[in-house]
């Protein structure tokens, strides 16, 4: 008996005159693949980015962490919060000098060593608290750590190494760096909490330098994707070509840089505003979670924003971006002083945070394109130093307006700073003027 054909196979006859092919069964097709499937399919890139985000989650540990194992052993939240203060104006001004250096002698070479040095302050600082030393080593040891290089900054470089002309994929790479950094300042936060709760005081610190150290490693380790330094030619011979001019002498930076400041502040003044509320309410553990859902409305935004590809130039979205952000910002505001609710506050603040990560990914794409050649690590860390020193204003204002006024007058404060980077976004023509 004849056997019959497997499924899918195709068998040919031929006539006299003919040639029939006849189909036992249809042809599955594969799907192709997204911009996301085809932006990973890319050698290397999957290792740099899983190191990447091990070492990028300790950035949303370090400070809860101080704060909870500082005040858990002083008893003096005003200590806690001055010594993480003190951490942050220090990163504010070594940052971008590890970034200028990162950019001329090359990742591996830089964030390795700066890596061990923050490192060694934070163990510095958990053996300080744990022993009872004078309060002034705190400060000079959590100091230490602002030697941290800018792993989100690393990483963005590396895309735009790797995607140089192609503005679509670039466009994809920003995305998902905005909604990793979401992740991270998400879930980083919550970790910290439950080590330090759930084992000793200094269990957060711990893990995070060992997550740090881990990944700064395994990151450097990953060359071919790294891009080459500034001060060498990518068959390692040295230039002799002068260094590019400082990203603050870029036409349309400094307006950049302040609409990064006053977005910080909408951030800071938000957080502090929020947990008042909170505390206010009776729920005060329930912050967390509040703040948590502003980031993943944020990080959820981001992703589907890095699968839309824009007619236009970023230099006209970006006025967009920040009014979206500006008026959705009202809704909190209204939701705390019309109901009370937290609940309503909390589905306030989601749809809130889905303006959060288009502006910052639109605002990330004008940094690189006006950050000279070889100084891409310094242009992205001179916008994540301006957007901390905005979140520690806001900070300020917040705590100001809430122990002044009302926590819920408070949420007033990010639609302010909001309103003041919508201000600077279609008032300053550098911003609107496409970079050369």
């Amino acid at each position: 008996m004849p056997q019959q054909p497997a499924r899918g196979t195709r068998l040919f006859t031929v006539t006299a005159d003919t040639l029939v092919a006849v189909d036992f069964g249809p042809r599955t097709k594969r799907r192709p693949p997204g911009p996301y499937g085809r932006l990973f399919a890319r050698p290397g890139t999957r290792a740099f980015t899983l190191a990447n985000l091990l070492a990028r989650l300790p950035m949303g540990m370090f400070s809860v962490s101080a704060v909870v194992m500082i005040a858990g052993t002083r008893g003096s939240y005003a200590l806690a919060g001055a010594v993480t203060a003190t951490g942050l104006a220090a990163t504010a001004l070594v940052a971008p000098w590890t970034a200028r250096l990162v950019d001329r002698y090359g990742q591996a070479r830089v964030a390795v060593p700066a890596t061990l040095v923050a490192a060694l302050g934070s163990l510095a600082l958990l053996l300080c608290v744990r022993y009872d030393a004078p309060a002034w080593t705190l400060f000079a040891a959590y100091a230490a750590t602002a030697t941290t290089p800018n792993t989100g900054g690393m990483s963005r470089a590396r895309w735009a190494h790797l995607l140089d002309g192609d503005p679509d994929a670039l466009h994809t790479a920003n995305s998902f760096e905005q909604a990793a950094d979401e992740l991270c300042f998400m879930l980083g936060p919550v970790l910290a909490a439950f080590l330090c709760g759930a084992f000793f005081p200094e269990a957060g610190t711990l893990v995070g330098v060992v997550l740090l150290v881990t990944g700064v490693l395994a990151f450097a380790a990953q060359r071919s994707t790294e891009p080459p330094p500034s001060g060498r030619t990518t068959t390692g011979a040295t230039t002799t070509t002068p260094p590019a001019p400082s990203p603050l002498r870029s036409p349309g930076m400094p307006p950049l840089l302040a609409v990064c400041l006053a977005l910080g502040a909408v951030f800071g003044s938000t957080e502090v505003v929020t947990i008042a509320f909170a505390d206010a309410q009776g729920h005060r553990t329930a912050a967390g979670v509040v703040l948590a859902l502003q980031a993943g409305g944020s990080c959820a935004a981001g992703l589907l924003y890095g699968r839309v590809r824009f007619a236009g130039a970023a230099e006209d979205r970006y006025p967009w971006c920040v009014a979206a952000m500006t008026a959705l910002l009202v809704l909190p505001l209204l939701a705390a002083s019309l109901t009370g609710s937290l609940l309503l506050l909390s589905a306030a603040l989601l749809a809130a945070g889905m303006a959060t990560a288009p502006t910052m990914i639109t605002n990330m794409t004008l940094v690189q394109r006006r950050t000279p050649d070889g100084r891409l690590n310094e242009g992205m860390t001179l916008a994540v130093t301006a957007l901390l020193g905005g979140i520690a204003c806001g900070s300020a204002a917040g705590g100001w307006a809430v122990e002044h006024l009302t926590p819920t007058a408070g949420y007033g404060v990010p639609v302010t700073a909001a309103a003041v980077a919508l201000l600077i976004a279609l008032a300053w023509p550098g911003i609107r003027t496409a970079a050369a």
